[in-house]
């Protein structure tokens, strides 16, 4: 049996959602319940609140989580009976990477040894619909989840049931799921005969579940579950695949070639969706007379037709530079005839790369929609495509890495990729201190070492701007407020920003001389966090010194240790 608790997860995880996003909401959400409560007169408990974001890698709460499991686990094994042939694995705070991906790992490893048993059965308990995807990446016959009864629209005022005794489990067989695959895609057997490989068709499957949005990146444009994204994927899937010559997802590898054909028959999409929008907009201007069909899109060409003034080199700059002001479009169709298809053709491909040109400004807040910008959104998609498929199918590809972006390019842009060459840089996972400072809010800071706190409130922390006090969120298509966009700044550089290391070599012979220095250095830090480190080296003459510490303040003698 194993048990795995998440410890220090990949950056791209801490970046986006699911970290910053839930604890950032889950402190919004707190302070405001409070302030209603004041506004009506209630009298708050005296006690301390229990904030939910201790339940974050690093924090007391975790620590002495994994000290309860350890004395459980030893408990009983020690007492009962059920136990005492069972080997249980217990990782915790010690082993870097989420619960279910250590346990995924440990599956893989266990696979690998000399006399494995192919029969083994294996059994995940959660919740999460990542660990479907986890188990499916698995291949394994005999894989189910065990999962807690979720019923949604309770009244507030129900009894929440927390007794294991009282609480209703069911057992996903992954293996059912595995024959449901077979048969929503069983039109491919006809169209491919031998070459359908249903082990393959998993894991692209695996792989379209990744385009409606997921913990590390977001949900492309107008692709929602709850408008039937996923039959999209799946009807563009069963069309595009006999043509391919193989298959999108190769054991966590994305072939290129073939995922930009089925990128270029999903992005039929894009235009179907916005010819809805084509036409109420159509609809707009003849009831109010507007000069621009798109008005948003009118303003953004007024814009740059007033920046060209200023600014001509910034024409070579503009990928769409065959969009010019809809007032000129318009103009120049004034004398064709009304129901000619080709001018409606022309004016609907203007209009919708001037929306999507609006997406990306009013959303990325870019103010020209270059070449160079497009194939980087295109790039960085599917350099996330590609590392979230990694690390579902053998770990963390690179622990630094992540998606530099709040929202997702359109289907349409995502082109030419077949040529990209995707590299990783493995790099080192977060401290844990560090990992809860890129991810916790000002709010939680009692979660923190009191010497790391006032670089979450301190005016002079040279990462205050992570912690606001106020932040916007954007549903962006979606339903509920958990669900929404956190607009708060990327922490890439909160490791470079928040430790400054100094490295003093001295020889022994001198030693007295800086412990005396190194006094009056721990006397000046002693208020801020730093760690301290002395070690000997091989050749036992040097003594390396590093002292990590918080503030970047200048202190006159460090430069000369340094």
């Amino acid at each position: 049996m194993a048990s795995s608790t998440s410890v220090l997860t990949p950056t791209t995880k801490m970046s986006t959602f699911a970290f910053q996003r839930k604890r950032f909401l889950s402190a919004k959400e707190a302070e405001d319940k409070i302030k209603k409560a004041l506004d009506k007169g209630e009298v708050l408990p005296t006690e301390a609140r229990f904030d939910s974001n201790c339940i974050t890698p690093g924090t007391d709460f975790m620590a002495r989580l994994q000290e309860q499991l350890k004395y459980f686990v030893h408990n009983k094994i020690s007492n009962d009976k059920l136990w005492q042939n069972v080997r249980v694995y217990l990782s915790g705070h010690e082993t870097p990477g989420e619960g279910e991906h250590k346990i995924m790992e440990f599956i893989r490893s266990e696979n690998s040894q000399p006399g494995h048993d192919p029969n083994t059965r294996h059994c995940l308990y959660g919740l999460d619909a990542d660990l479907i995807m986890l188990g499916l990446t698995s291949h394994e016959p005999n894989f189910s989840l065990l999962r807690e009864e979720v019923r949604f629209g309770g009244k507030k005022s129900q009894k929440r049931i927390t007794a294991p005794e009282e609480t209703t489990f069911h057992l996903l067989h992954l293996s059912l799921m595995r024959e449901y695959i077979d048969y929503e895609f069983s039109d491919l057997k006809t169209h491919m005969g031998s070459d359908y490989d249903l082990e393959r068709v998993i894991d692209d499957w695996i792989l379209m579940g990744f385009l409606v949005g997921n913990d590390f990146i977001p949900h492309l444009p107008h692709l929602h579950i709850n408008h039937d994204a996923l039959p999209l994927l799946y009807k563009t899937y069963i069309s595009v695949l006999p043509s391919l010559g193989g298959y999108l997802n190769e054991n966590g590898n994305l072939n290129l070639r073939n995922f930009e054909k089925y990128m270029e028959k999903l992005a039929e999409f894009d235009r179907e969706h916005f010819s809805e929008v084509f036409v109420d907009l159509k609809w707009f201007e003849s009831k109010v007379g507007n000069k621009y069909l798109n008005e948003a899109a009118g303003l953004a060409a007024e814009k740059e037709a007033a920046s060209k003034d200023t600014n001509k080199n910034e024409d070579s700059a503009l990928s769409l530079a065959a969009l010019t002001s809809s007032e000129q479009v318009i103009g120049e169709g004034k004398g064709a005839v009304a129901d000619d298809e080709e001018e409606e053709d022309d004016m609907f491909e203007t209009e919708f790369r001037q929306y999507k040109r609006t997406y990306y400004m009013t959303k990325m807040g870019v103010d020209v929609v270059s070449d160079e910008f497009l194939a980087k959104q295109a790039k960085c998609y599917v350099e996330g495509i590609q590392w979230i498929l990694h690390y579902y199918y053998h770990g963390v590809q690179s622990w630094s890495w992540y998606y530099p972006y709040h929202y997702a390019p359109f289907l349409s842009d995502i082109r030419n990729i077949a040529g990209l060459k995707l590299t990783f840089d493995l790099g080192k996972p977060f401290m844990p201190f560090q990992q809860l400072l890129a991810v916790l809010p000002a709010a939680s800071m009692e979660l923190l070492p009191e010497c790391y706190r006032h670089l979450m409130t301190s005016e002079r922390s040279p990462i205050i701007e992570y912690y606001p006090l106020d932040f916007k969120t954007d549903l962006n298509g979606k339903q509920q407020e958990w669900e929404a966009v956190v607009l708060i700044p990327f922490i890439d550089e909160v490791h470079a920003l928040t430790h400054t290391w100094c490295k003093i070599a001295v020889s022994q012979k001198y030693i007295s001389r800086y412990v005396i220095i190194l006094n009056k250095l721990w006397s000046i830090l002693c208020s801020r966090c730093f760690v301290f480190t002395l070690a000997m080296t091989s050749q036992a003459s040097i003594i390396l010194i590093e002292i990590d510490f918080c503030f970047s303040a200048p202190l006159s003698f460090v430069p000369q240790l340094c």
